[in-house]
């Protein structure tokens, strides 16, 4: 996967400024998605493209269990979010529902990423490359049930 960085320099992003609660009744996605990250970002859909990645801190994710918010960001153009550390509920529910990765990163690579950064991530190597910068990160390899919910495309299609 490629793409440029969007960067929220922030912990605790929750699932109602992922999605804020007004918009919780929509049920057409695409328009869901021109509705992301609106509760800390108004030009967020303005900016996004499809393949882009989210980079931000500790616990995103946090707050309700709201599906709503992985399917926003993942109809928006968001393939992954790269953080320190996700709420489980938002890392289940993107995994899950295969709507996109939730990739942990270090806090020196959380550090070293910049904003419009271009990365190439390749999880089978547990790799992130910045493209921008010519450096490699390591991510936080998946646990293998994940891994195998992941490469099925979500937990609907995943035979155990």
């Amino acid at each position: 996967m490629k793409g440029s960085v969007i960067k929220y320099e922030r912990d605790n992003i929750d699932t109602d400024v992922i999605l804020p609660g007004p918009y919780l009744k929509i049920h057409d996605y695409a328009e869901l998605a021109t509705h992301a990250m609106e509760g800390i970002d108004k030009d967020f859909h303005k900016k996004v493209k499809p393949g882009d990645f989210i980079v931000t801190g500790r616990n995103f994710g946090c707050g309700s269990s709201r599906e709503h918010a992985p399917i926003a960001l993942s109809y928006s153009g968001v393939k992954a979010v790269l953080a320190i550390s996700f709420a489980r509920i938002f890392y289940r529910n993107a995994v899950d529902g295969a709507f996109l990765l939730p990739i942990e990163i270090e806090e020196n690579t959380y550090k070293d990423i910049s904003e419009g950064d271009q990365l190439e991530i390749d999880t089978s190597k547990n790799e992130i490359r910045n493209i921008t910068k010519s450096k490699t990160y390591n991510m936080r390899p998946f646990p293998e049930l994940i891994g195998k919910i992941i490469a099925a495309g979500g937990l609907f299609n995943y035979k155990p």
